[in-house]
């Protein structure tokens, strides 16, 4: 896939760049990190990246993991094997938008009912899904 988009300006710590590529597929660039998003073929894109409904439901699932993988670390507790999974639907009307995320936190081992409903606790008050729960003000300015 060729980047044809104008040359990049500098991303500012809080800010996000979102480019056009080709076909439906567009570069995300974020502190010097680029990542492309794009619509499956059966939607009309090449399938170079995930969607952007998709990586909604990424930054849910790797907030959630980050939180757990910390809360385990400062209990002295082995997080190399934490996985996150994560299955969403889709709202059958309108406006289009996600309707549910299922999220499974697979530990790497057992631990006690308190240490659970603590991890929980820490989990449950990630950024990401303290943002989905208080949606933040969004402003479009066209230049």
């Amino acid at each position: 896939m060729t980047d044809n988009s104008p040359p990049a300006t500098p991303v500012l710590p809080g800010q996000v760049q979102v480019s056009q590529l080709e076909g439906q597929a567009f570069a995300v660039r974020v502190r010097g990190h680029t990542l492309i998003t794009d619509q499956p073929v059966d939607a009309g894109g090449d399938d170079h990246g995930p969607t952007p409904v998709e990586v909604l439901v990424v930054s849910l699932a790797s907030c959630v993991a980050y939180y757990a993988g910390r809360f385990l670390e400062r209990h002295h507790l082995d997080r190399e094997r934490l996985r996150v999974l994560a299955d969403f639907t889709m709202a059958d009307d309108r406006p289009a938008r996600v309707a549910s995320v299922r999220l499974r936190v697979l530990l790497p081992h057992e631990l006690s009912r308190t240490r659970l409903e603590a991890l929980r606790a820490v989990i449950d008050h990630c950024t990401v899904h303290n943002t989905l729960r208080q949606p933040p003000e969004i402003r479009v300015e066209f230049r």
